[in-house]
């Protein structure tokens, strides 16, 4: 009986190749690897039957007829789900989870950053200047978490242990650990009117699309920054640009964008208010083996006839 193909179709494949050695995977697997530039052979694409990818060409999935499996390398999948050659019945599987540690620190970063004069003080430091100057406290503020998923759960549990007051929204009910009060998506004015710090973690989708617009700037207080690390659609961004300059928000750290890299001439670059980041939000040295164990688990699914983990809900877009 012949082995399934895994196609790892991105550069870098050793870390998912040598977990799936590891984890006595290979005897039941044929696995080949192409870069992510490359165009797989002929023959690849006929056989294969799970794939790793970022994201094939448009129509390339239509000459992959034995494709059964996909595992994102992205926890968004947006750009998945647009592609008109995704087969209904293909399983997709996201990489939901492996942002959990790093996500959460590089946003608390963004608060300190905020809140604590350093970036001023190696301003300082390079001019040799002494001044003293004074950091406002987390400590009682409050945490406002638009998109309580895994991201956001660990978010606020760090949160709560710097004594900052966590509230936010989830489409599901119930209470959460380490969150004051969950509110429904509906209920989102209240969140903004409430925080002093507003995090963006939804997912894209067409509910989301410029979800924070001027209505929305206008709900929160003038005091308040908004970061987000969700999805560059989630923001109108002449809407940002102008509650920024007037002084509707506080300012706003920025890790995601419609487009990436963010073009020289787009109105956030040079905003005294808004700080771009360059997408660094999810990305750390140990990401690859992350992905590369839900990958390998997966697998061991995919081959027993076992359910998915972290399959992607299409109506939901996550």
């Amino acid at each position: 009986m012949t082995k399934p193909l895994l196609l790892l179709w991105t550069d870098g494949a050793g870390p998912y190749a040598a977990a799936i050695e590891a984890a006595g995977l290979a005897g039941r697997l044929r696995v080949e690897t192409v870069a992510r530039a490359a165009t797989p052979a002929d023959e690849q694409l006929a056989e294969a039957e799970a794939l790793l990818s970022w994201g094939p060409p448009p129509g390339m999935l239509t000459r992959m007829p034995k494709l059964r499996f996909v595992q994102a390398l992205t926890a968004g999948v947006e750009h998945w789900l647009s592609r008109p050659d995704l087969p209904p019945t293909l399983a997709l599987s996201c990489a939901r989870g492996t942002h959990r540690v790093q996500m959460p620190e590089n946003i608390l970063g963004a608060l300190f950053h905020i809140t604590k004069p350093y970036a001023a003080i190696v301003a300082d430091n390079a001019a040799k200047q002494w001044t003293r100057r004074v950091s406002s406290t987390l400590a009682g503020k409050t945490l406002g978490i638009l998109g309580l998923g895994a991201i956001g759960v660990e978010l606020a549990r760090k949160a709560e242990a710097l004594e900052m007051h966590v509230i936010g929204t989830r489409r599901s009910s119930g209470e959460l650990p380490h969150v004051d009060r969950v509110y429904r998506p509906e209920e989102t004015d209240q969140v903004l009117a409430a925080s002093d710090f507003v995090v963006l973690l939804l997912p894209a989708t067409p509910e989301t699309e410029n979800f924070i617009d001027a209505t929305r700037l206008a709900q929160m207080k003038p005091s308040a920054w908004l970061l987000n690390f969700g999805r560059g659609a989630l923001i109108k961004d002449d809407d940002l640009v102008a509650a920024a300059r007037a002084g509707t928000i506080a300012g706003a750290v920025l890790d995601v964008f419609r487009t990436e890299p963010l073009p020289a001439e787009h109105p956030f670059w040079g905003e005294e208010k808004i700080m771009v980041l360059p997408h660094i939000g999810g990305l750390h040295p140990e990401r690859d083996s992350m992905v590369a164990a839900l990958l390998v688990e997966n697998l061991r699914r995919f081959t027993e006839g076992a359910p998915l983990t972290q399959l992607v809900d299409r109506a939901a877009g996550y």
